[in-house]
């Protein structure tokens, strides 16, 4: 790794990032025996699962992940510290393997899962390579760790331009889809898919080429069974070869088999405990799907799950996000279970039943507004267990869209992850002003429990989307809703079989993140809205101020997320936050400024400025008018326009005043790195569920996982390696199955 790599800080995880340990200390002791061992098997379940994404970020992750766990059971942090220091390696530079280490184990891989850029270690690759030969697991197995390093070694460090993101064909990697797939065949499989009634969230694709020389793709389903003949279910009829569009499409299922054995393994023993039929009708449809492969059964147990309203112990588990598939269908595994944290639901609970009133507020007529709002759950939770490539604020889910529009959904704020990940210090808060500073650091969090409450309820579970059924009904009246930014009828809409996702595919998370945003930016306007959080007055005032300040910081802060060689954003937030950004500029009146300036220690800076006394007089009609744009071209299904809008305001150049691609460079200079976030395990010991804490930093990260899977650690590595090597020839690189690892 040549010194100029070693420098570029955007692929590299600081020493001194931030670390903290998730407290749920207070919520877990208020539960039960009973509630406590139910979160236990539903938190074994969800870590077990989570070791699917591993499979599905990178080919080499699952290696890294298994070298990593061998090297830390064998020698914990401080152990292998004395080993390291004695092979040369300076304090510094063993810390670095530290941070990386517990970088792959809360990214569930080697690339951030904000973001998607990938990693690595900031220390030499041969004085690494001594630690690892020379450590006592090498000595315990030496055939095995010299093939792991093998394999995985080079990967680990390499930054060739098309590796240092996730994406699709040349754009970057990805394990969704088979090295040699590109745009153009995602976009067929979609089709295929489609006609098919089948969903991508749990599916995988790989292109090979046939005995004509023709390609074939196996569209491959995530379950327990395999290829055996099994009794009839909704998934077996699927399971067959495929003619479509001259291409020859196979559906199987069967992957990631092994690990979902266990995660049904735990959700039936979770059963046994669950509150009420409503848990266990839910459970039994989950142990279905990941036994089956079956998204149908899925939907079912999310449909129990939404009918669960405030249960103490809240979880949900599956293939649910779609934010890292480069062609945005497919999900990310993700598992987690909380605690209901009573003082702020209340006010969540107020604010849900404000929640017909307010959807009044906003800016589209209500022919655009579902026909009747769907009361949600919307607690604040603890978590216990977030197993996955990250740990959100809070969710709105399902993301069924047929169940969102009928059924209705759950909202879920995670307060004890906000707690953490917001806690700013001031002397690393960058592009604001002076005198901005304390009463962003003072009002920062009581401004996002107010936005994530806005944008998760308001924002996701506002809006309605026009469906013609498969009958040829429509739902809503064709003769008298008027479209208003034409003035005519609807002339678009979404066909039987269309989805949101489906339909306007790569830009689809990012528009609707940005829509929510925007929602919550509107409504935190209404006084009712602070009320119900406890300000009014001046408080209420400085709310209102530093929550539209922080969305204006976070849109210049985004531009990290931006790659200027393929123009594209890789993280659908921050696009979101750029484009609501630009959006505001564009407002014009000196609501907002970005200026380029010169930091005290000589470096390019930047500042941030909101003119406070024109948040309602120019923010607010400029935002509604971008609102109702949004909300127009979303009901009806319109692709090009809405691709139009978007594109058009995330689109980042060098135009003056602001010169965005020149302020990306200050931003990459001068940003913080995401904190690391150390969570609990659970131990079930006899019938007692004990709480096992791990300290705040990199080692007790690197604990918290070497004591995760006390009972089969080895056997789930072993497990991993098999399903990577089983696919290796997918993505040419770690192709050569090293000696022991066959």
């Amino acid at each position: 790794m040549s010194a100029g790599l070693m420098a570029d800080t955007q692929y590299i995880l600081p020493n001194d990032i931030g670390v903290s340990s998730l407290d749920c200390r207070e919520a877990f002791h208020l539960l039960s025996p009973t509630e406590r061992i139910y979160a236990h098997h539903l938190s074994r379940a969800a870590w077990y699962g989570g070791l699917a994404v591993l499979l599905q970020t990178s080919p080499e992750a699952p290696y890294i992940y298994t070298l990593l766990s061998r090297l830390f059971r064998a020698q914990d942090p401080d152990q292998l510290r004395q080993h390291a220091l004695a092979e040369g390696l300076t304090e510094e530079e063993y810390q670095a393997f530290l941070v990386y280490a517990a970088g792959v184990y809360s990214n569930m891989g080697n690339y951030k899962s904000f973001g998607d850029t990938k990693f690595v270690p900031n220390l030499p690759k041969e004085k690494l390579e001594r630690v690892i030969l020379g450590s006592m697991a090498a000595q315990q197995h030496p055939e095995e760790v010299r093939g792991l390093w093998q394999t995985c070694g080079e990967l680990m460090f390499s930054l060739e331009p098309r590796l240092r993101h996730l994406g699709l064909g040349k754009e970057g990697v990805t394990t969704y889809f088979s090295g040699d797939c590109t745009m153009e065949d995602a976009k067929l499989a979609q089709d295929f898919l489609d006609s098919q009634n089948l969903s991508a969230y749990n599916t995988r694709l790989f292109k090979e080429a046939g005995q004509d020389g023709k390609p074939r793709y196996e569209v491959r389903l995530a379950s327990v069974l395999g290829t055996e003949p099994a009794v009839d279910s909704e998934v077996t009829s699927k399971l067959k070869t495929y003619e479509f569009q001259g291409s020859c499409f196979q559906v199987t299922r069967g992957d990631y088999a092994p690990i979902l054995h266990k995660v049904v393994e735990h959700l039936e023993k979770a059963k046994a405990y669950a509150a009420n039929s409503h848990q266990e009708q839910m459970l039994a449809q989950y142990v279905e799907s990941f036994t089956q492969g079956s998204i149908e059964a899925h939907k079912r147990g999310s449909r129990f799950w939404i009918q669960d309203k405030g249960p103490i112990v809240e979880s949900y588990i599956g293939f649910i996000e779609s934010y890292r598939d480069p062609f945005g269908s497919r999900g990310e595994f993700e598992g987690f279970v909380a605690m209901v944290n009573k003082a702020m639901s209340a006010k969540f609970k107020w604010l849900v039943e404000s929640a017909e009133q307010l959807l009044k507020e906003l800016p589209w007529p209500p022919a655009f507004e579902k026909d009747k709002f769907l009361t949600p759950d919307f607690t604040s939770l603890d978590v216990l267990t977030f197993a996955g490539s990250g740990i959100p604020a809070g969710i709105n889910i399902p993301n069924y869209d047929d169940l969102r529009q009928t059924e209705g959904f759950k909202n879920v704020s995670l307060g004890n992850v906000l707690a953490v990940a917001y806690a700013t210090q001031r002397e690393k808060l960058t592009f604001l002003e002076e005198d901005d500073k304390d009463l962003y650091i003072r009002w920062k969090g009581p401004s996002f429990d107010v936005q994530v409450g806005l944008h998760e309820l308001l924002g996701h579970g506002s809006g309605k989307l026009f469906v013609q059924d498969e009958k040829g009904a429509f739902n809503f009246d064709q003769e008298t809703v008027i479209n208003p930014e034409t003035g005519e009828q609807i002339q678009s809409w979404y066909r039987s079989g269309e989805t949101w996702d489906s339909k306007f595919s790569t830009i689809a998370s990012s528009y609707e993140e940005c829509r929510a945003e925007s929602v919550g930016l509107y409504l935190c306007l209404n006084p009712q809205v602070l009320e119900i959080f406890g300000f009014e007055g001046a408080d209420a005032e400085d709310v209102i101020y530093v929550n539209w300040l922080n969305m204006v910081r976070a849109g210049l802060l985004a531009l990290e997320f931006y790659t200027p060689e393929a123009s594209s954003w890789r993280q659908a937030h921050m696009q979101a936050r750029f484009v609501i950004l630009k959006v505001l500029l564009e407002a014009g009146e000196g609501l907002v400024t970005v200026t380029a300036t010169t930091g005290s220690d000589g470096r390019p800076d930047a500042r941030v400025r909101l003119d406070r006394s024109k948040i309602r007089s120019v923010g607010k009609p400029a935002l509604e008018r971008f609102l109702r744009k949004l909300q127009v071209l979303k009901s009806t299904g319109d692709v090009a326009g809405g691709r139009l809008l978007y594109e058009g305001y995330a689109a980042v150049t060098d135009a003056p005043p602001e010169c965005f691609l020149t302020l990306r460079d200050t931003v990459l200079l001068r940003k913080e790195s995401r904190k690391l976030i150390v969570q609990p395990n659970t131990r079930l010991e006899g019938s007692e569920v004990q709480l096992l804490e791990y300290e705040a930093s990199a080692a007790g990260l690197i604990r918290s996982f070497s004591e995760r899977f006390p009972e089969d650690g080895p056997e789930l590595e072993e497990i991993l390696i098999q399903l990577a090597t089983a696919d290796a020839r997918f993505w040419k690189g770690p192709t050569e199955v090293p000696a022991g690892q066959a």
